[in-house]
């Protein structure tokens, strides 16, 4: 169940005697099997949710019972419950107020916790999902542009890009912002074509009194799924390569889901696996290995870890003596 949904339901139930299932599927847009699946999910989750068969049944939350006063939750502090996947620090960047801590307060306010009962996931979880080592960024900040985000207007942008002599002069219709791996990016058409625009490049920006245009039928979640799945697919390199037995756990620690082992292809001294980078630059990751790894293609990448290692054979090599 979405957090948005959940806050939908549990509202509906607060705010009603008795609903029927029908009732709670077409207010939330939803099928009956999902909506029997989200109440069953409330009652294994511990809360007093009852359903009575006939014609003056219906769904109901028992009176007193512990589930969460959504009521007391204001629409701001509903719509930063429902942003999942964001630590503290993220939500401050995206809205400097405290709408977010009042929202996480008053549902902990709400759920008083007995002696014997365990502890809350957010007491023993913390999320940070920022990239290790990540410089202090500068540039443009989410929560400067969620104004014109929730306006619906153009923005006219001036963006710094790497691949460019000097920043270019934009206008763009914004689906709205993305975070992604500890980065913020504003998704974006322009001239009707999508695009990502790390903010941290966005020197300066100005809202434009016309409204967005965005393509028919697109959200900010259809085309950022688009541009992400487009961006790892050009810049996938596929490396094939022969792992020593005794190196395998040691690859599978460093490079994660990346390797991918051939489970055909194993011998008592090596296995076969395939290791994906992004750029043809990440294959030195490969170096500390040594002779414990074979490439076996792509031609470039055996090319660039050749050279890589020459090089490093001569930065070492013994001064010549007089």
């Amino acid at each position: 169940m979405t957090p948005d949904r959940f806050f939908s339901l549990m509202l509906l139930l607060a705010s009603r005697n008795a609903v029927t299932t029908q009732e709670l599927a077409s207010a939330l847009g939803v099928s009956l099997r999902t909506i029997t699946r989200d109440l069953n999910w409330l009652r294994d989750a511990g809360l007093s949710v009852t359903a009575q068969r006939g014609r003056l049944g219906g769904v109901t939350m028992l009176p007193g019972s512990s589930g969460l006063d959504l009521t007391r939750l204001t629409p701001g502090e509903r719509d930063h419950l429902s942003l999942t996947g964001l630590d503290d620090k993220q939500r401050a960047e995206l809205d400097p107020s405290v709408e977010s801590q009042r929202a996480l307060s008053k549902v902990a306010a709400a759920q008083p916790r007995r002696v014997d009962e365990l502890l809350p996931l957010t007491d023993v979880v913390h999320v940070d999902s920022r990239p290790w080592l990540q410089a202090r960024t500068s540039g443009t900040t989410p929560a400067s542009l969620i104004g014109p985000m929730r306006r619906g207007r153009q923005l006219r942008i001036e963006y710094d890009s790497p691949r460019e002599p000097c920043p270019r002069d934009l206008v763009v219709d914004p689906y709205g912002l993305l975070a992604k791996a500890g980065s913020w990016y504003l998704v974006a058409d322009c001239t009707r074509v999508p695009r990502m625009y790390r903010l941290e490049r966005i020197t300066t920006w100005k809202e434009v009194d016309q409204p967005r245009r965005i393509r028919e039928n697109q959200t900010l979640a259809t085309v950022a799924a688009a541009l992400i799945d487009q961006w790892e697919r050009n810049h996938a390199i596929e490396v094939s390569a022969t792992i020593d037995q005794t190196q395998i756990e040691r690859a599978q620690r460093i490079f994660g889901l990346r390797l991918v082992p051939d489970d055909h292809e194993e011998s008592a001294t090596g296995r076969k696996v395939t290791i994906r980078f992004l750029h043809l630059e990440d294959v030195r990751a490969l170096l500390p290995f040594g002779s414990a790894i074979t490439v076996h293609s792509p031609t470039e990448a055996r090319t660039h870890l050749r050279d890589l290692a020459t090089d490093l054979a001569h930065h070492y090599a013994p001064s010549p003596t007089s």
